[in-house]
């Protein structure tokens, strides 16, 4: 008999608390986005769409070392890479990615790529617009997640 009662008092508890979460936030002011007339507004560890990024010299941080497509789950990352030449330095390392896209109708925004990056040449950004009609406009290009910016000339 003890454990009857044990388990309509625990049921009773676990109500009051759901009901008490509920009639807290039933009488908070709503918030809403006035989206598109007004900035969208981001936590701080909102994943949105990638960005490759460039060092302080204006090179491509990318090394072509393949980890992040290793560590995608979803096995939407697809790179190639190509050696340096002393003429024509993309990255700082001896290669670079020459290819470098993403496919976001794969990709689950899981961050295990950024994790798995060494040189923390890719990080989640902001932008979240990935709406189309089209599956193959899904696919983002190296040229599309590259931060802007020129390489300076070396002295």
């Amino acid at each position: 008999m003890p454990s009857i009662l044990e388990e309509v008092g625990g049921t009773i508890t676990a109500l009051a608390k759901g009901f008490g979460v509920t009639f807290r936030n039933l009488w908070r002011k709503t918030t809403t986005e006035n989206y598109p007339d007004e900035p969208v507004h981001f936590e701080a560890r909102y994943r949105g769409i990638h960005v490759l990024h460039r060092d302080e010299n204006g090179l491509e941080k990318c090394v072509g070392c393949f980890l992040c497509a290793a560590a995608c789950p979803a096995q939407c990352i697809y790179i190639e890479a190509a050696d340096n030449t002393e003429a024509q330095r993309i990255s700082a390392g001896e290669r670079y990615a020459s290819v470098y896209n993403i496919d976001y109708s794969r990709c689950i925004f899981c961050g295990y790529c950024v994790e798995a990056c060494p040189t923390d040449a890719i990080t989640h950004g902001h932008g979240f617009e990935l709406a189309t009609y089209d599956i193959n406009s899904m696919i983002y290009r190296k040229e599309q997640l590259l931060e802007p910016g020129v390489p300076k000339a070396s002295s």
